[in-house]
C-alpha cells in the first residue's frame, strides 16, 4: 500500500460523510448544500485550497443529475410565441 494511499485510508471515515456518489434524493441535496457553501467560500479563486473538492463535488451532483433528473421538454423551454393582433 503506497503512502498516499495509507493516508488516505486514515482520513477516509471522516471524509467520507462528505464525499460520496449520492444514490437518494437527500444524499444529493446534501451535496448541492455542500456545493453551495464551497460556492460562497472559494468562488471564482481556482488556487483555492477547496477548489479542486468544489470540482468534485459538482461531478457527482451531475452524474446524479444526468441518471436522474429528466430532461426538460423542448416546447417546455421554447418561450411562448405572443398574441397575434387582430
Amino acid at each position: 500500500m503506497t503512502a498516499a494511499l495509507k493516508a488516505t485510508l486514515s482520513h477516509w471515515t471522516e471524509l467520507s460523510r462528505a464525499v460520496f456518489v449520492p444514490h437518494t434524493e437527500a444524499e444529493y441535496q446534501r451535496l448541492v448544500t455542500m456545493l453551495d457553501e464551497l460556492v460562497d467560500e472559494v468562488g471564482n479563486d481556482e488556487s483555492h485550497p477547496l477548489a479542486s473538492l468544489m470540482e468534485v463535488i459538482g461531478i457527482l451532483i451531475e452524474k446524479y443529475e444526468d441518471q436522474h433528473v429528466p430532461e426538460p421538454e423542448e416546447s417546455a423551454i421554447l418561450p411562448e410565441e405572443p398574441p397575434k393582433q387582430s
